[in-house]
């Protein structure tokens, strides 16, 4: 019997309808709680799908983790908690290609992909629908730039640590990039009061 479960990272807690699905199988549920909080410890604060393989005869059962969607670990990466509803005009991050690297790591196995080079590329394009910037630049031109070949040294390395330098220097850009974000919403969100009161004027 297998139950398919999406928790969160290191935080199963009991539910009626697990306890319902195993309780006829005789199989504890503290047990399981406990087995796939440890194998899932790692993606904590995440959604995690996890399989669980359940033999009713012997009342044994094995705990598959599946690592959770590109997105999820994106905005983990990233520390951002979701991405942007107008990708082409406001992005939410900006990642090194040491980072995209990690995801793509971590993501390999569960990915459509022959090799890791097509696995970064897979998680640069999950990236253009996040709004979330690559190296300073948007995500559809890293996309291209991995498959000339641009950064088949760090892929082949499999470097998945960002240096500090060039993280400060990444950050420093997107601070500069958000402020001016936040200017334009700002005076979108202005002229938009500005036009509702003007409408009002003039139904009265």
């Amino acid at each position: 019997m297998q139950i398919k479960i999406l928790t969160e990272g290191g935080a199963m807690k009991p539910g009626p309808a697990l306890s319902q699905k195993l309780g006829p199988a005789g199989i504890p549920l503290n047990k399981v709680i406990e087995q796939v909080n440890d194998a899932t410890k790692d993606f904590k604060g995440l959604k995690v799908p996890v399989e669980l393989d359940v033999n009713t005869k012997t009342k044994s059962f094995k705990v598959k983790v599946f690592s959770p969607p590109v997105s999820e670990l994106l905005k983990k990466e990233l520390g951002i908690e979701k991405g942007s509803e107008q990708q082409k005009r406001f992005q939410k991050g900006n990642a090194s290609i040491e980072q995209i690297i990690s995801v793509a790591k971590t993501k390999m196995q569960n990915l459509l992909a022959k090799d890791l080079k097509s696995a970064v590329k897979l998680v640069a394009g999950t990236c253009v629908s996040l709004g979330v910037l690559i190296e300073n630049k948007p995500a559809k031109e890293v996309v291209h730039e991995i498959e000339e070949g641009i950064y088949d040294k760090e892929i082949s390395e499999e470097r998945t640590e960002t240096p500090e330098e060039k993280k400060k220097e990444l950050d420093l850009h997107f601070a500069v990039l958000k402020a001016q974000q936040d200017k334009i919403i700002e005076q979108e969100q202005a002229a938009k009061e500005a036009a509702e009161t003007t409408v009002e004027k003039e139904n009265k």
